[in-house]
C-alpha cells in the first residue's frame, strides 16, 4: 500500500492534462482553430527555464544545422540555456541607445540578413531587460520577414497578463504568427503572473501543421523530457488547472493582474510627470511610458548607474534597468532627483 500510495504522486512525462489543456488555451485563445484541430504539441515543464531549455534540445537534436537569433540585450539565462544545449546563437539589433527605444530596421535587418531556417527567439510581452515591444504594425513586419525567411518564430512568454493587464493583448504576438499559419515554438511561465516561482511551472508548446505532426512532436519532447528531469511536479500545475478551471478564481485573478499592470502603468506616468517636471533641459523621457511591464531602460550608462548607487542609494542593474514593480509612487521624485542628477552632471 505505501509503494501504491509512493507511485501514484507521479505526474506522466507530459504533465498534468488539465494543465496542459488551460495553458495551451490561455496562451492561444480556446477558440483558436489550431486547439480545436489538435495541432498543439504542448508539455509542462519546469518553469520558463526549463521549457526553453527542453526546447533548446529539440533544436539540438532535430535541426542541428539550424542557428537561434537572440535579441540585444536580452535576458541573461537565455545564452547560458542555447549553450548549454550546444545549440549556435547570434544576436539581432534590438536596443537603440539614442532613443532609448526599439532598433527595428537593424531588428529587420538581421532577421533578414540570418540563414533561412533559422530560429528567432522573440519576446512575446514586456521585453526583458528593456521593457520595449514592437508595435502590432511592427509585429506584422516582423511576420512577414520570418515568413519570407522560412524562419522559426519562437516565443519566450513569461508575463502573460502581467504585462497590460489582459491576457489576451499579451498574446496577441503569438497570436498573429499563428493566424499567418506559421509553425510556432513558444516557452510559458506561471512564476510572475500566478507567483508560482518555487513550484517551478511552465509549458513547451509546439504549433505544428497537423494533428499527426504534433504528435510526433510531443512524443520527441517526452523522450528528450524523461532523461532530462523524468516528469514535472503538481502542486503548481493543479493551481493553475483550478483557478483557469473556476470562473470565480479566474476572474479573481484577472482582476488581480489588472490592478497590478496598472499599479506599473501608474508608476510610470508618475515618474515621467515628475522627470518632465524638474528637467528644465528639455530632454524626452517620454520612452518611459512606451515602454510596458516591471522594468524600464532609463539611457544611463555603467558610470551614471554607479552614481545612482554611490550618491543616491538607489540599486540598479550597470546596463541602466531599473524595476518598477518595486517603486513606490512617493518615491518618484526622488528617483527623479537622481536620475536627472546621474544623467546630466555624469558623464
Amino acid at each position: 500500500m505505501s509503494k501504491l500510495c509512493f507511485f501514484v504522486q507521479y505526474l506522466p512525462i507530459e504533465g498534468l492534462a488539465a494543465f496542459n489543456k488551460a495553458t495551451a488555451e490561455l496562451l492561444f485563445g480556446a477558440d483558436n482553430p489550431v486547439i480545436k484541430q489538435g495541432r498543439v504539441a504542448t508539455l509542462q515543464s519546469l518553469s520558463g527555464t526549463g521549457s526553453l531549455r527542453l526546447a533548446a534540445a529539440f533544436i539540438q537534436r532535430y535541426f542541428p544545422e539550424a542557428k537561434v537569433l537572440i535579441s540585444s540585450p536580452t535576458w541573461g539565462n537565455h545564452k547560458n540555456i542555447f549553450n548549454d544545449a550546444r545549440v549556435p546563437w547570434s544576436e539581432y539589433r534590438y536596443y537603440d541607445p539614442k532613443t532609448v527605444g526599439l532598433d527595428f530596421e537593424g531588428m529587420i535587418a538581421d532577421i533578414q540578413a540570418a540563414p533561412d531556417g533559422s530560429f528567432v527567439l522573440l519576446h512575446g510581452c514586456a521585453h526583458n531587460p528593456t521593457g520595449i515591444d514592437p508595435t502590432p504594425e511592427q509585429w506584422e513586419k516582423i511576420a512577414d520577414v520570418i515568413q519570407e525567411k522560412k524562419h522559426m518564430p519562437f516565443f519566450d512568454v513569461a508575463y502573460q497578463g502581467f504585462a497590460s493587464g489582459s491576457l489576451d493583448e499579451d498574446a496577441s504576438s503569438v497570436r498573429l504568427f499563428v493566424e499567418r499559419g506559421l509553425e510556432v515554438f513558444v516557452a510559458q511561465s506561471y512564476s510572475k503572473n500566478l507567483g508560482l516561482y518555487a513550484e517551478r511551472i511552465g509549458a513547451i508548446n509546439v504549433v505544428c501543421s497537423a494533428p499527426e505532426v504534433a504528435n510526433r512532436v510531443k512524443s520527441q519532447l517526452k523522450r528528450l523530457a524523461r532523461p532530462m528531469y523524468s516528469n514535472p511536479p503538481i502542486h503548481g500545475a493543479r493551481i493553475v488547472a483550478n483557478v483557469v478551471g473556476d470562473p470565480v478564481m479566474f476572474g479573481e485573478w484577472k482582476q488581480e493582474m489588472e490592478e497590478m499592470a496598472g499599479r506599473i502603468k501608474n508608476v510610470r506616468q508618475k515618474l515621467y510627470d515628475s522627470l518632465s517636471a524638474k528637467d528644465k533641459s528639455g530632454k524626452d523621457w517620454s520612452f518611459i511610458l512606451r515602454q510596458i511591464g516591471m522594468f524600464s531602460y532609463t539611457g544611463l550608462n555603467k558610470t551614471q548607474s554607479d552614481n545612482m548607487t554611490d550618491k543616491w542609494h538607489i540599486y540598479m542593474t550597470k546596463d541602466g534597468r531599473i524595476s518598477l514593480a518595486g517603486l513606490s509612487l512617493a518615491k518618484c521624485e526622488y528617483l527623479a532627483d537622481a536620475i536627472i542628477d546621474s544623467f546630466h552632471n555624469i558623464s
